[in-house]
């Protein structure tokens, strides 16, 4: 089902929305979440359904939402996000999904039953098998959880494969865990209940360019309405400048010393002096090295980035 580009390599296909369903998609083995994060308890959930797919030959789509049902839920003081759209996008790719459904989660979705979400699943997806998380539940006042779901598939006729939680040292790993984690500035941590290191992902944009005058030019990537669960200065690694990751150190936060509101990451990229405008960079964070700290003078923050910079390229030497 996957198409094919100029390169040959195969390329997930993005369904937005249900009306945008069509006869190749159905039948087909589907996994259900949020999935934000993709760490590796989402991970075994589209291992399964890729496993299944293969055995049955059937596709596997994953089925997700935007935003994220938590995110409309508590829209107030939604949780930190761990991936965004493009970032979910290049991991889901990479791991052989045949498609990625995304339903937006508004007020219709929020009030939908358990038999209306069932109605979607079968009705318009004709779906083969279903994959989730023990813990997984969806519809009005969380009705359509897995053993809704088991009752549905005897009815209609699609199993139902429920994982169960997925443990590091005893500890259930969850998007909530990988946010405290992140918070703590805990990175390899992060990176166990991840199966990768942790990073972000953005186009460098420009800005006030303090940094160049004060001998630190960095590449700014702005967080936009994104809440990140990191805050401080890191030692990093930047990819998509050459053919392999360049060291930095890099500051995620709002910029107290210069008045700054609007959470930025900006990242002084070591040893380069290229132009970097409107090239899309991943970040990936190696260690924190300290919180974000408002100086009383330029003159003392400069003294700080020094200070910063060697500290970041002896941990990652």
């Amino acid at each position: 089902m996957r198409g094919i580009n100029e390169r040959g390599a195969f390329v997930m296909e993005l369904i937005r929305g249900s009306h945008n369903v069509r006869a190749r998609h159905r039948g087909a083995i589907v996994t259900l979440g949020s999935f934000d994060g993709l760490h590796l308890g989402h991970q075994a959930l589209i291992r399964t359904a890729l496993e299944r797919g293969a055995r049955e030959q059937r596709p596997v789509i994953l089925l997700s939402f935007e935003p994220l049902p938590r995110e409309y839920l508590q829209s107030a003081d939604p949780p930190a996000r761990l991936t965004n759209f493009r970032e979910r996008w290049r991991i889901l790719q990479s791991l052989g999904l045949d498609a990625l459904m995304l339903l937006r989660f508004d007020e219709s979705l929020r009030l939908q039953s358990g038999a209306q979400f069932v109605e979607l699943l079968t009705s318009t997806l004709e779906v083969g098998a279903l994959v989730v998380g023990h813990d997984f539940r969806f519809g009005r006042e969380g009705e359509a959880d897995a053993e809704f779901l088991r009752s549905a598939g005897l009815k209609y006729g699609f199993a139902v494969d429920v994982i169960e939680p997925v443990l590091l040292e005893d500890e259930r790993i969850s998007s909530s865990a990988l946010r405290q984690a992140l918070a703590a500035g805990e990175l390899e941590r992060a990176q166990r209940l991840l199966g990768r290191p942790y990073s972000l992902r953005g186009r460098v944009v420009g800005g006030q360019q303090l940094g160049r005058t004060l001998g630190f030019p960095t590449a700014n990537i702005r967080l936009r309405r994104r809440r990140s669960p990191l805050g401080g200065i890191f030692a990093v690694r930047v990819h998509g400048i050459g053919p392999e990751p360049r060291g930095g150190v890099a500051s995620l936060g709002t910029r107290p010393t210069v008045g700054g509101v609007e959470p930025l990451l900006e990242t002084f990229v070591f040893d380069f002096a290229g132009d970097l405008y409107g090239l899309e960079l991943e970040v990936e964070f190696v260690a924190h090295l300290r919180a974000e700290l408002r100086f009383e003078s330029l003159e003392l923050l400069v003294v700080q980035m020094r200070a910063d910079e060697a500290a970041a390229r002896e941990r990652l030497a």
